[in-house]
Parts: C-alpha cells; sequence; structure tokens
C-alpha cells in the first residue's frame, strides 16, 4: 500500500463513488458523548468537578439559591447540572434553553388555547377538559412536588441571551418558590388538577390554579459572559465562574470519557498527551477553544491511521472566537 493509500485508508468517503463504503461506519462505534443508545441520565458520570465548584454547589443546596455560573463556552457549565443530578440520583435534569424570545410564561407552563379551540369544534365534549391542553413548562416543572421529597434539578442555559427583563422577571419566582396558572384559577369546580410536566410522563398537582414548591430545585443558570444582570438579581444568586482546566485537568476530563473505551489501545495515552499540549498551547495564543474539541480530536486521532494527523487536528481544533474559523 502507497503511502498516499495508507493516508487516506481510514476515509469512508473519498469523493469517488467506486471507493466509497458507508458499511465500514458500522466497525467505528461513535464517541461515547455523540451515543443516542445511551441512557441520557448518564451524562454527568464522567464530570470532574474542582473543590471550588463542589463548595458553591454544596452552597446552593443549603441555602436554596440559584448558581449562576459563567465561563467560555465549552468548559463544562452544563455540564455540571447533570453531574449533581447523577451524583445524588436527583432524577431528570429539566433544561431551559433561553432565547432572546423566550419568556417567563414559557417557563412556567404552556397553554395550548388554539388546540383547544380546535378540538372544541369538533368534539365539544373532549375540549372542555382544560388540562389535556396545558403542561408545564422547565420552571414549572422544577417547582413541582416530588415523590421522595427530593429537590429537582434545574438547568437555565445561557441566560446572557435573553431578553433583558427575563432575569428581573425571575426573581418573584426565586423569591416566593410559586406560581399561578390563571386559566387554572378560573375552574372552580374541581378546583384540583393534575398538569404533566415538561417532556415527562409525570405530573403536578395544581390546587385553585396555584402551584407552590415544598423543596425548592437545585438551579443552575450558565452565561457565557455576553452581558450583565441587575444587582437584585445577581443578589438573589451564588455566584461561580469556571476557568479553562488546566493541562492535569484536560487528561483526567480525557481519562474520564475514554480510559474504558480505549482500554484495548495501551498506547493511546501517548496521543492524548501530546494533544494536550497542542489544546494548550493554541490556548495560550488567546485561541477559544472547547473541552468537546480536544476529546473529539483525541477520540478521531486514536482512532484513525491517517499519516498526516496535523491537517486533520487543524480541522478539529479551529479557534471559536474568530469568524473564519
Amino acid at each position: 500500500m502507497s503511502q498516499e493509500d495508507k493516508k487516506n485508508d481510514w476515509q469512508i468517503f473519498t469523493g469517488k463513488k467506486e471507493t466509497s463504503d458507508v458499511s465500514r461506519l458500522a466497525n467505528f462505534p461513535p464517541p461515547p458523548w455523540r451515543d443516542f443508545e445511551q441512557e441520557k441520565n448518564n451524562r454527568g458520570a464522567t464530570y470532574q468537578p474542582n473543590d471550588e465548584q463542589i463548595r458553591l454547589v454544596n452552597a446552593a443546596l443549603y441555602l436554596r439559591r440559584p448558581l449562576l455560573i459563567t465561563g467560555n463556552p465549552g468548559v463544562g457549565k452544563s455540564s455540571l447540572a447533570y453531574a449533581v443530578a447523577e451524583a445524588l440520583d436527583l432524577g431528570t435534569v429539566f433544561r431551559w434553553s433561553i432565547t432572546t424570545r423566550s419568556t417567563l410564561t414559557e417557563g412556567l407552563y404552556r397553554y395550548d388555547a388554539i388546540g383547544r379551540m380546535q378540538e372544541a369544534q369538533l368534539n365539544p365534549d373532549t375540549a372542555k377538559t382544560i388540562k389535556k391542553y396545558l403542561t408545564l413548562g422547565p420552571l414549572g416543572s422544577a417547582l413541582a412536588q416530588t415523590s421522595n421529597n427530593r429537590p429537582r434539578v434545574l438547568l437555565i442555559d445561557e441566560i446572557d441571551k435573553s431578553d433583558i427583563d427575563l432575569p428581573n422577571d425571575l426573581l418573584n419566582i426565586f423569591e416566593e418558590g410559586e406560581f399561578d396558572i390563571p386559566e387554572l384559577a378560573r375552574i372552580t369546580d374541581p378546583d384540583t388538577h393534575n398538569i404533566k410536566l415538561f417532556q415527562s410522563e409525570e405530573s403536578a398537582v395544581i390546587h385553585k390554579g396555584k402551584l407552590r414548591c415544598k423543596q425548592f430545585p437545585f438551579v443552575i443558570m450558565t452565561s457565557n459572559g455576553e452581558r450583565d444582570f441587575p444587582a437584585p438579581f445577581l443578589r438573589r444568586c451564588l455566584r461561580l465562574e469556571i476557568n479553562p482546566p488546566t493541562a492535569d485537568e484536560l487528561r483526567d476530563i480525557v481519562q474520564a470519557h475514554l480510559s474504558e473505551h480505549f482500554k484495548d489501545k495501551p498506547d493511546w495515552q501517548g496521543e492524548m498527551n501530546d494533544l494536550v499540549k497542542t489544546f494548550i498551547a493554541r490556548r495560550d495564543k488567546r485561541d477559544l477553544l472547547a473541552n468537546d474539541q480536544l476529546l473529539n480530536a483525541v477520540y478521531l486521532i486514536v482512532h484513525s491511521e491517517a499519516i498526516n494527523k496535523d491537517e486533520l487536528i487543524d480541522a478539529l481544533l479551529r479557534s471559536l472566537g474568530h469568524a473564519d474559523a
């Protein structure tokens, strides 16, 4: 086999139909973090928290206060919520991904008024049951009581992308731990309803249109530092900044994700150490890089048989901080 053939031997797509064979993909297992047959609840199992993160998580749990986490994209802000849920057996993480259009009501509950109106025209008797058209949102679901009296976990992801009013709108919910559903409050017979939780088969009991939490959820809000927040909002949060991991921390992260996967490749750690050094060197040049870029690079470089791996590394470790990247 020529040098050029060896260089391209790992490639499935070659640009030519007669030499491309997608069936080879079946012999190349997906990275653990891209294996969709695995349980989503295992997402936090490989997270490596440091001492400061452990202290702030415990403080937030004891004080029943939200934890506002800032840091560069890809340093593990969101993953900490899953790690806490995994370690404390707190069940599903309710994730609320914030955009500029997100509203407090969307986080609390969703009412399908149009669906109810359409069904009323087709089947008037069925449409009278309003709970069929109500679902709690991620924030409302996190406030709902659990059967085991443990707190739920809520991840409010990238809150710095929100409309300017949303952080202030959250203040009353964080302080009072309750909210009203006007569509239910207007119904007096019956005055108790079971409403489904967000993306779940569980339901919460709503009495007289009000949901009040008994165990304040463990709340993590993430921010990429793209905006400042008002002082009243910050006063009600504990704050944690996650810095880019050191070389030793990066090696621990990669080991946690891939050591079991590469147990039959005893020399894989040499490739890992070289890639960690490359990653650190590029980051020191003020390149913005995410931890999962390193994981992708280690996984693919160790698996592939490409001779000229520099081109592949360049493609996988491109800076996130430049428009042309």
